[in-house]
């Protein structure tokens, strides 16, 4: 393995980096404008996030809009379609697109009570359709939309498994995100825009586009990463981020197993002095598979100064980039290859140091809670362990077996 260099790289921007400078940068290297004048609350784990999000439906009085790649079993799903169907009932347009692969064990009897009160509910790129080259690019997307005044999304699917607060093994670690204000426009365009490929009106009368008043403080940018051939709008992000970064990137990440090139710019940050640390799933990742492929690239992390931390009490599925205390990219991509070149997603650029200090804080807290990888001791794991890295590499990211790839697969 290549011993990194001890010289120090300048960074790929000369002068002052400050909020204004990333958000330029930013904006300019991606196309997409920060909107001002928005309220954001991060929700943490299924305790703060399924309240909320269902009181914004309860609450809708003209339209709801709502898709999702994850829809799989427990008490949850039962209450969400029961919230939809009487939002249906009472009048209310309710559109409901689930993703055809992640959402396939979904007991079939919600989708039939949905249509039955009024919803419309759609599957997205079912494998019945005539174009097979799209079935392996999906909507990773979590979207809701209420009345066009508050969004939901962020990386929490709709299962048992996001109940509770992280509190044991079988409920999981995640963040969310209630967005008001001028992003929401954005936010909605991300369920449009898949909603385009059903066999639906676009248009249909319940929209009103209302004009939306500053409600907050925080610019953001709502990244629409579409699946397309080459890197989409999620890893311009990401590798604008990296190359603006000074002190320190704080990465969370499900499923990590970035492509060879943002490897290669990650040790290009350490070696100027950044800090580069990441917080991947450890003993109870879903499914361990992805686990194993992620540690596969642990030696050569540690090799060039990445500290590592495995998070102990759960599965940890949060999506978030944190960059110098300045910025944060929040949302359904993780850090591989699927999220930054396959599969539709969407993430908010938050230009706020108060709502990244909040992340920050978290991200504190859960290396609190997880196990700091040794670069000495994990040279010296047995060659077991190396070869089924070795393996899940190679092999495929659709696995076969229990938990999280029986009911969903391809990683949420």
């Amino acid at each position: 393995m290549t011993t990194p260099s001890t010289s120090t790289r300048p960074s790929a921007f000369e002068g002052p980096v400050d909020s204004a400078t990333y958000r330029r940068v930013l904006e300019a290297f991606t196309g997409i404008l920060a909107t001002e004048g928005n309220r954001v609350a991060v929700l943490r784990n299924g305790v703060e996030i399924f309240p909320a999000m269902l009181e914004a439906v309860e609450r809708a009085e003209r339209t709801v809009d709502f898709m999702t790649y994850i829809y799989w079993t427990g008490e949850i799903t039962g209450r969400f379609a029961v919230a939809l169907a009487d939002r249906a009932r009472a009048g209310v347009r309710v559109r409901v697109l689930l993703d055809a692969f992640g959402t396939r064990q979904m007991d079939d009897r919600l989708v039939d009570d949905l249509c039955g009160a009024g919803a419309v509910v759609e599957k997205f790129r079912p494998a019945t359709s005539f174009k097979p080259w799209r079935w392996n690019m999906r909507t990773h997307r979590r979207v809701l939309v209420c009345d066009d005044t508050v969004a939901f999304t962020g990386g929490a699917g709709i299962s048992e498994e996001w109940m509770g607060d992280a509190d044991r093994p079988e409920h999981w670690r995640d963040t969310h995100y209630a967005v008001e204000g001028p992003a929401v426009d954005a936010i909605h365009a991300a369920f449009t825009s898949d909603w385009l490929e059903v066999p639906q009106p676009v248009f249909d009368g319940a929209d009103r586009f209302p004009e939306h008043r500053a409600v907050g403080s925080v610019p953001l940018q709502v990244v629409r990463a579409a699946s397309q051939p080459g890197w989409n709008d999620a890893a311009l992000t990401i590798r604008a981020l990296i190359a603006l970064a000074r002190e320190r990137i704080r990465i969370t990440s499900a499923y990590f197993r970035p492509p060879r090139h943002f490897l290669d710019l990650l040790y290009e940050a350490v070696e100027r002095g950044v800090t580069v640390e990441v917080l991947v799933p450890g003993p109870h990742a879903e499914p361990v598979v992805a686990r194993w492929a992620a540690e596969y690239y642990y030696q050569e992390l540690l090799a060039h100064g990445v500290t590592i931390w495995s998070y102990q009490p759960t599965m940890h599925h949060g999506k978030i980039v944190t960059v110098d205390g300045t910025v944060a990219l929040v949302g359904t991509s993780n850090f591989d290859a699927r999220s930054l070149a396959i599969n539709e997603q969407i993430g908010l650029v938050i230009h706020d140091a108060d709502i990244t200090a909040t992340l920050d804080e978290h991200f504190a807290q859960d290396c609190a809670a997880s196990e700091r990888i040794d670069p000495e001791s994990w040279d010296r794991r047995g060659w077991g362990r190396r070869g089924r890295e070795a393996v899940a590499h190679i092999g495929t990211f659709a696995p076969r077996g229990g938990g999280a790839a029986r009911r969903g697969g391809l990683f949420g």
